[in-house]
């Protein structure tokens, strides 16, 4: 746009100094000398009435004594001594040499058809370009990172292991591809990452191309997409043009599932831009000319909404996980994210690895540049465990906001809720320890209560379902059995609690009175990627019968809570009021807080041998639907600034 209008300044620029200029020559100009034969010149001079001469060539211009001027010629060749009867005495003759081509007046005469020749010059070359970018509309955006300038290797690729031994057998067939083809093995024409945002996707397959040393186009599934139908075809034959070109090389494609998705679900029928680019990319990678030599690798979140021929063998072959690190990954990260930077003594990555529980590769790098930038602005030379922990709480929770100012009746009630969440987990056989309990305000929460659990979770059992329904409405009991009122600051654990319970009733098969089947069927638009409704696969006896098991399971959650807390109101009121002094308490003094207020001892948890979660394949011939995901243990639980009424 900025270049745009600069562009059309200058061309109106040079069309007012055209004006001007033919103004110019159009308008009479200075008046100039009078021409008179040359026999008048000599009776002029034979009366004495001459007074000067000039000479130029063959024009003379002469100047009366009065001062007119008048102009004449000689003949070729002749001098002006020669003239008969031209009597020169008491005048003087000025001779101006010859200075060939008057360069000049040559080009004042022929500046205006200059300039208009400049125009449509000008003209011309614009419609030239403008013909040049329609031509190369439909020409591939992908951005060439050339061999040998790898910037990414395995060694920056930590947390995902099994993927990176997937991967190091396409890195293998790249380089030694006699090797795999004697033995009459083919290498995945295509390779698919899924896995949740921030776990390195992208990062892994920029790895690969620093590995195997080869070509490396990179391209986002949106790039191909446009307003005209046959554009995104026409990029995409264009790409691969140019990676046959370049062949062997590898060709990255970002969030396939923008052009991916499965087809007929669309808002455009069969003939949408977005359908077409697909049906391109699936005839480029396993139609008539084919090459084994370009290998595809894309990336997606979102599996369960690609098109089943996107997946059939011959096109992406392969499906490599990319799963949230566990504890060793996001130690590995850390270490990978920390090399370089100036660490204190007393910074203990494997702390910081427990305390980060479900954080994602980004998340991991995002912690540790806020720690680095908490650092800088204390005006420290290195990074110590104390930015390390607020960065954790940056991540989880937001910025902390002392400024909001809270008055000493509303700080006493969020104290004692939050006292409330701790002790009901505290008490719980099966909920997670606490690690920090604070009252100071952070993103959108008034306060926060924090859980760790002693180790990765893949599977959750029934049990610590109701004790995570309890520690949520712990908060709201506590309010009700100190005040005898109740406030909005419950409003985010009450909605957590009904989602947690629902899930548990309806998806879970965990209800003793409905038995173990699913209720609902969740429709949604393949286009949108979105969940748009529920079908009720149930008649309205079992609705009533969902609705009420969901509110046995909250009415026995806190009923659980109220009986904790009130066999335990000193202790609440203890650790409430420790709270409001401290405003954070967390790690070592939190329990000797709770060894203060006599609960020393924690009760003993049982470590269960971890079980992983079977991985359900995604169909050849027909789309497989996603495996519903465990709820993951919150961070934190934000309370929400109370509302308006209405």
């Amino acid at each position: 746009m900025k270049s745009s209008w600069k562009r059309n300044s200058i061309i109106y620029i040079i069309i007012l100094l055209a004006a001007i200029l033919l103004f110019s020559f159009l308008m009479p100009g200075t008046s100039e000398p009078k021409e008179v034969p040359l026999s008048q010149v000599i009776a002029m001079s034979r009366n004495h009435e001459i007074q000067k001469i000039a000479i130029d060539e063959e024009a003379l211009t002469v100047t009366t004594i009065d001062g007119q001027e008048l102009m004449t010629f000689k003949e070729t060749g002749t001098s002006i001594y020669d003239i008969k009867d031209l009597n020169l005495e008491g005048v003087t003759v000025d001779v101006k040499g010859s200075s060939g081509i008057n360069w000049g007046g040559l080009l004042i005469n022929f500046l205006p058809l200059l300039i208009f020749g400049f125009l449509l010059f000008f003209l011309f070359r614009q419609a030239r370009g403008a013909n040049s970018q329609a031509m190369s509309f439909g020409r591939s955006r992908a951005r060439l990172f050339p061999a040998n300038r790898a910037t990414v290797t395995f060694g920056d690729v930590a947390g995902v292991e099994e993927a990176k031994q997937d991967m190091q057998e396409v890195v293998d067939f790249l380089k030694s591809r006699e090797k795999f083809q004697s033995l009459g093995a083919r290498i995945p024409k295509g390779v698919l990452l899924i896995g949740p945002p921030g776990t390195g996707k992208t990062l892994l397959a920029r790895a690969v191309a620093g590995e195997a040393d080869v070509p490396f186009f990179s391209i986002s599934g949106s790039e191909f997409v446009e307003m005209f139908v046959g554009v995104g075809a026409s990029r995409v034959r264009d790409l691969f043009d140019q990676a046959k070109r370049n062949t062997p090389c590898i060709v990255f494609i970002d969030e396939i599932d923008a052009v991916g998705r499965q087809r007929g679900a669309g808002l455009g029928g069969s003939h949408d831009e977005r359908e077409q680019t697909l049906n391109q990319i699936l005839v480029e990678m396993d139609g008539f000319d084919t090459n084994t030599s370009v290998i595809v690798i894309a990336a997606t979140n979102r599996p369960d909404i690609l098109d089943p021929a996107l997946l059939r063998p011959g096109r992406f072959d392969r499906r490599v996980i990319l799963d949230h690190p566990d504890i060793n990954g996001r130690l590995a990260i850390l270490k990978v994210h920390t090399n370089g930077k100036p660490l204190d003594k007393d910074v203990s990555l494997e702390t910081m690895a427990k305390g980060t529980v479900g954080f994602s590769g980004a998340d991991i790098a995002n912690l540790v540049n806020e720690a680095a930038i908490l650092a800088a602005r204390r005006d420290k030379k290195s990074i110590g465990q104390r930015d390390f922990e607020e960065s954790v709480d940056r991540v989880m929770a937001g910025p902390e906001r002392k400024s909001r100012k809270i008055s000493p009746k509303e700080k006493e009630v969020i104290a004692y809720h939050e006292s409330g969440h701790a002790l009901v987990a505290r008490m719980l056989p099966n909920a997670d320890p606490v690690h920090k309990i604070s009252i100071v305000a952070r993103g959108m929460a008034l306060g926060y209560t924090k859980q760790l659990p002693i180790e990765d979770r893949y599977l959750i059992t029934r049990s610590q379902l109701k004790d995570r329904l309890a520690t949520l409405l712990g908060g709201h009991a506590a309010e009700e059995l100190i005040f005898n009122e109740r406030t909005t600051g419950a409003h985010n654990d009450i909605q957590q609690v009904t989602d947690f319970a629902r899930r548990m009733v309806t998806d879970y098969g965990m209800s003793d009175k409905l038995g173990t089947r699913t209720f609902g069927n969740k429709q949604e638009m393949v286009f949108l990627g979105r969940e748009i409704s529920e079908q009720k696969d149930y008649s309205e006896r079992f609705a009533l019968e969902i609705d009420r098991e969901i509110n046995k399971l909250i009415d026995e959650a806190y009923a659980t809570a109220k009986k904790i807390l009130g066999e335990n109101k000193p202790k609440l009121k203890a650790l409430a009021e420790k709270l409001i002094a401290h405003e954070t308490i967390e790690g070592p003094e939190l329990e000797k807080v709770f060894s203060e207020i006599g609960l020393a001892a924690p009760r003993k948890r049982v470590r269960k041998t971890r079980i992983p979660a079977p991985v359900k394949p995604v169909g050849v011939t027909e789309r497989a639907p996603q495996p519903k995901e465990v709820p993951a243990v919150p961070r934190f639980v934000p309370k929400q600034t109370p509302a308006a009424p209405d």
